[in-house]
């Protein structure tokens, strides 16, 4: 992996933050390591189509690993389509076009797996990209990561440049968004059912059924696979990270729950939305190329539960 100046977008969230610990520790096979550049979102407006020019051409990365983005949960991405969908947009498509013109060697682009269609056959191959509806509550934000991953593959396509994408399952870990209306479901079933133990409530709710079925990956080894992939001289133009298993949403609150040490019930609210009812990925393609996770959702989960406690009070 020859590269001397790797720029990480959104090195501030929870990925971005696990590929800066990563490629502080690893050997990435350069001496010296490369130069890693950062900006916030206050000095550099990725939507700013003249900004982003500006920046990739007195930066001139040879390398980006490419984070950035609006992210939120079910409530935020129903409310706030037109913002998920138009951010998104705009960034992907102001920093491939930019990076293109200004010689970067390599693009990795990260998505989603929301980019694939609610009703997918499980798992999910990369195959099933576009073959039906994608799930409503999300899809503006999966129109827009779809874009970045299509155009990363035109440019590769039509140009000749190694730009190429992955697409991630439900991540977890340190540094992800408590935030009480707007976060995902581990982040956000630790905030509830660790309020609940310190009232000593006797109940939690947990939105809809608890039936649906999902998979989840800690971010460091996300950011461990991001590694991997751009160090393959022939990467796939894009490829799912995941660890390959589920669960129900139900089992995952027991889990959290034993893991806070609440003591109380943990009952469904069927109120709230599902979202798509199964969210499984086919990791075939990635592990074929020699990656595996480390961290399973057990020691990851009291890992996590740790790193918030200690960043909360």
């Amino acid at each position: 992996m020859p590269y001397h100046k790797i720029f990480v977008a959104g090195h501030r969230g929870m990925v971005g933050s696990a590929l800066l610990r990563q490629l502080a520790a690893a050997d990435i096979g350069t001496a010296p390591k490369p130069e890693i550049v950062t900006r916030s979102r206050t000095e550099l407006n990725l939507c700013d189509q003249s900004a982003v020019d500006a920046f990739f051409a007195a930066e001139k990365p040879d390398c980006v690993l490419f984070a950035a983005a609006r992210v939120g949960g079910i409530l935020a991405n129903a409310t706030y389509p037109a913002q998920f969908g138009y951010e998104n947009t705009m960034m992907a498509t102001n920093a491939i076009d930019a990076a293109y013109r200004q010689g970067v060697k390599r693009f990795l682009f990260l998505g989603s797996t929301c980019i694939y269609p609610r009703n997918a056959p499980q798992p999910m191959v990369e195959s099933s990209l576009l073959s039906s509806p994608l799930e409503t509550t999300n899809e503006a934000y999966a129109l827009a990561k779809i874009m970045g991953l299509k155009l990363c593959q035109y440019y590769r396509q039509e140009y000749g440049v190694l730009f190429h994408s992955a697409m991630p399952t439900n991540l977890y870990g340190p540094g992800d968004n408590y935030h009480p209306e707007n976060s995902h479901v581990i982040p956000g079933l630790i905030r509830r059912i660790d309020a609940a133990k310190r009232s000593g409530d006797e109940t939690v709710r947990v939105w809809g059924s608890g039936t649906p079925r999902r998979e989840f990956l800690h971010v460091d080894d996300l950011a461990r696979a991001l590694l991997h992939l751009i160090a393959l001289p022939d990467p796939p133009d894009w490829v799912n990270v995941g660890s390959g298993t589920d669960l129900t949403i139900a089992e995952l609150a027991t889990k959290i729950a034993s893991v806070v040490g609440y003591s109380g019930r943990v009952e469904q609210d069927l109120s709230k939305p599902d979202g798509t009812p199964v969210k499984r990925t086919d990791t075939t393609l990635i592990n074929s190329t020699g990656w595996f996770p480390k961290i399973d959702l057990d020691e990851g989960l009291q890992s996590t539960y740790q790193a918030y406690l200690a960043s909360s009070f």
